[in-house]
């Protein structure tokens, strides 16, 4: 046998383990899914957002011009600037790239999250529910790339990278709970008014 290829009990462990975390995050999303706990809040803030008066916005927060989710595009501007400064960070002499990459995510957020809300306040409990937790993570994550740019607009670049690496971890969590809303839940674009 090759030394670089695994042998079939290694493979087969790797596997098992990808197996139980994916049951696990499975699971404790059905949790989510089920925990009534948010619901008064959630539906206030539904309505909230529902009586705002948005006029034509609406229709185009929603995609309705595109015939699908304008969020789910939107969301690129953040995501690909924030994964991009995690590559440039591993290239020396590349700070001021990281530090602009940094703030262009950070300014891409707003568009994405006006578009996110306005999804989410049409959405049934199931899916609002998870939806909430995908908002909270995108305000970590926020949290953290705005204590990047903040340390990385003073000088200090090694707590920038770390505060990036949050966020990065942040993003992860809360793409994956913005994937299980719109694939898992199937959620798509809002029909026509």
């Amino acid at each position: 046998m090759n030394s670089h290829t695994p042998d079939t009990s290694t493979m087969a462990r790797q596997r098992a383990v990808i197996d139980t975390v994916s049951a696990r995050w499975l699971t404790t999303l059905d949790r989510l899914e089920r925990t009534t706990v948010a619901d008064p809040a959630i539906r206030a803030l539904q309505r909230g957002i529902r009586s705002l008066p948005l006029g034509w916005m609406r229709d185009l927060l929603h995609g309705r011009p595109l015939g699908h989710p304008v969020h789910p595009v939107l969301v690129q501007v953040p995501i690909g600037c924030w994964l991009s400064t995690a590559v440039v960070d591993c290239v020396p002499g590349a700070q001021r790239a990281a530090t602009t990459l940094t703030a262009v995510g950070l300014a891409g957020v707003a568009p994405a999250a006006l578009a996110g809300w306005a999804d989410w306040a049409d959405l049934p409990a199931e899916q609002a529910r998870v939806g909430l937790a995908h908002a909270v993570a995108n305000a970590a994550a926020v949290a953290c790339y705005t204590a990047s740019l903040r340390s990385r607009l003073h000088c200090r670049s090694a707590k920038g990278r770390l505060w990036s690496l949050g966020g990065l971890a942040a993003v992860a969590v809360t793409g994956a709970l913005g994937g299980h809303v719109a694939y898992r839940q199937a959620v798509g674009a809002p029909p026509a008014a």
